[in-house]
């Protein structure tokens, strides 16, 4: 990835919630390589030790056990801090349908306990994850920030409540609130087990172990999967911006691009057969539609491209072979 080097991140102190998941550990990656002190603040609950194992030897890198759920333990976390880069969550859109209540708990109470104990300590930037589920049952393409549909799940309604605390947050406490609705994001370290794993680990997993992906529905939605050094990149640019008019809004973070589940396998056994002939004859199971899942997301990356200068590098294809490659040497 091409550096971002900025001056602004020089000798400061960023917490990471949720540094030891998926996005936080690949964020606590690159922000070590900055002349900066990193947080990692997490629970465990769905982050793994393994993800930030490495960087414990690192003399800029903090650990801090804790949940945001807990608001001494926020203010704990956020004590010095300077940036904040939001990811602790509890993801899923199925896991939400099952369990609303915990997902609330995590993703709205925690989310403000988190952001008032920002507040508190005066932390110079809050970046916050957002979601494409936001947009809901709103059938435009490709979205378009300013245009929500009605939220189709629990977790869909804690995203969207995150995006109205920090517009009220920053209006009426004057902290800089920036949040990107992600889309579809997948990459190195995403967990391909547990019962809410991620369609591409998830695929990955089966047809390394030589077994039948199961597609919800006929193949035919689609979405923009969004490789992770496209997200550290718009985490990096919304840290850093200097642009006034970029503060206090909300981003999709995405490539732009549109793909359908049945291309994903597509492409999926094309580079995994690479490595092993047998996968391209793997045939491929269908089931039924998931509910509260959208049928179509595609990203409209203007607004980002042009108040934060954001430019993906990588292309669906071209981070799904790098992804792939990195679960061929760490799954087998």
């Amino acid at each position: 990835m091409e550096k971002l080097m900025d001056m602004k991140l020089n000798n400061s102190k960023i917490l990471v919630t949720g540094g030891a998941g998926f996005i936080g550990s690949n964020l606590c990656e690159e922000l070590l390589t900055y002349d900066s002190e990193v947080v990692c603040f997490d629970n465990f609950s769905t982050g793994k030790m393994e993800n930030i194992l490495p960087f414990l030897k690192n003399k800029n890198f903090r650990l801090i056990v804790g949940d945001i759920r807990n608001i001494d333990d926020c203010n704990r976390a956020v004590e010095g801090i300077d940036y904040v880069l939001h990811e602790a969550a509890l993801g899923s859109v199925p896991r939400s349908i099952k369990d609303p209540i915990t997902s609330n708990d995590v993703n709205v109470s925690g989310f403000l306990n988190i952001l008032v104990a920002a507040r508190d300590a005066k932390v110079k930037r809050f970046v916050y994850a957002a979601s494409s589920s936001t947009y809901g049952d709103s059938k435009s393409l490709p979205k378009i920030e300013d245009t929500i549909g009605k939220p189709l799940s629990p977790y869909a309604i804690t995203k969207y409540v995150n995006e109205l605390y920090a517009d009220v947050f920053s209006k009426t406490y004057g902290i800089e609130c920036i949040g990107l609705r992600y889309f579809n994001v997948f990459g190195r370290r995403q967990d391909p087990n547990g019962a809410y794993a991620a369609v591409i680990p998830l695929f990955v997993k089966k047809l390394i172990n030589h077994e039948s992906p199961v597609i919800n529905g006929d193949g035919e939605y689609s979405r923009d999967f969004t490789y992770i050094k496209n997200v550290i990149q718009m985490n990096i640019l919304a840290l850093t911006s200097t642009n006034k008019e970029a503060l206090n809004t909300v981003y999709n973070t995405a490539f732009g691009e549109r793909t359908t589940l049945n291309q994903l396998v597509s492409y999926l056994k094309e580079y995994l057969s690479k490595y092993d002939s047998q996968i391209a004859n793997i045939e491929i199971s269908y089931g039924p539609n998931r509910s509260g899942d959208i049928p179509h997301s595609l990203a409209s990356i203007e607004k980002a491209k042009s108040l934060l200068d954001y430019n993906p590098k990588y292309s669906m294809k071209q981070g799904l072979e790098e992804a792939v490659e990195w679960y061929w040497k760490n799954l087998k």
